[in-house]
């Protein structure tokens, strides 16, 4: 069964909500049709990830509103507002992670956008098999080839006579994305095999790619990300894995710090393991290639490459 953090989306739309922003809302994605004064394609993200990719991919020919774009937000709790609401009326294409981590955006688009106006990347990635499901996707690579793809094709049939535009920019995004997926092949084959530990499974794609192997006990990671205490016994083998031989770096997922997370973290510090830091959103100044490219160089580093 999916694991799910316990948290409830909380959704709330301020009184500012007035009639006049709720013009044109009905009937599905009528109001997405609604564009920008200066002719830009409207786009409405989750988060600044895939928001990120949509400026990458549209360049100048978009405007782009992240809804989730604040370090630290929580997705699974996040409480939407009238600014958000308004952004969504006015997108012509919206992008959500899906898989249960964004569902606050659902919420947002129901009779605003329709299910085709919106890129749901779980469903693009065709790796939701619903069980122990690793809704992260952006940390996978080959999926944001994917979504570059798909908003390319979206954006030319909003612009068609700016297609050339927007395929030039998906392909010089994958270039970008191949760069890394060669770094990454190369610390497989120096370093395939090799153990980690994690807080949570935020990280998993990229460290896979990599040819790192989880050796965290499941009931660990599974218990942090639902947001409930991990059982006595789970963190004592949790601590003591932080001083074996058999791992080489803590991937540390700093947005969900807690109590159990600090403890071993503490005890990997005090072992001279390697803690590397990995954030569920952009982090501020960089665009998601650039944030990936400092995900690839801290492992790298990390493993002595």
């Amino acid at each position: 069964m999916r694991l799910r953090r316990p948290r409830q989306t909380v959704l709330v739309i301020g009184l500012a909500l007035t009639s006049t922003m709720l013009l044109g809302a009905c009937g599905g994605g009528a109001a997405s049709s609604q564009a920008p004064a200066d002719g830009r394609i409207s786009v409405v993200a989750s988060t600044n990830v895939y928001g990120s990719i949509a400026e990458a991919v549209g360049g100048d020919l978009v405007a782009v509103h992240s809804i989730i774009s604040k370090p630290g937000a929580d997705p699974h709790s996040y409480e939407a507002n009238a600014q958000d609401k308004l952004a969504v009326s006015k997108a012509a294409v919206g992008i959500e992670n899906g898989g249960g981590y964004d569902d606050f955006f659902t919420q947002l688009a129901k009779g605003l956008l329709t299910q085709e106006e919106i890129l749901n990347v779980s469903d693009l990635s065709g790796l939701d098999t619903g069980t122990d499901f690793n809704e992260h996707l952006w940390y996978s690579l080959p999926t944001m080839a994917l979504v570059a793809d798909d908003l390319a094709a979206r954006f030319t049939a909003a612009k068609p006579a700016d297609a050339e535009a927007f395929t030039a920019n998906a392909t010089a995004f994958k270039a970008r994305l191949s760069s890394l997926e060669a770094r990454l092949a190369a610390v497989k084959a120096a370093k395939g095999g090799t153990g980690v530990a994690i807080t949570e499974p935020v990280p998993l794609y990229l460290l896979e790619q990599a040819g790192l192997v989880n050796k965290t006990p499941a009931d660990f990671s599974h218990a942090i990300e639902n947001g409930s205490d991990v059982p006595t016994t789970v963190l004592a083998d949790t601590l003591a894995l932080m001083g074996s031989p058999s791992i080489a770096l803590l991937a540390y997922n700093e947005q969900t710090e807690g109590p159990q997370t600090i403890e071993v973290k503490t005890a990997a510090e005090k072992a001279g393991l390697p803690v590397v830091d990995f954030s569920e959103t952009l982090p501020p100044g960089l665009d998601y290639v650039q944030w990936m490219d400092s995900n690839v160089t801290h492992i790298e580093k990390a493993l002595g490459r």
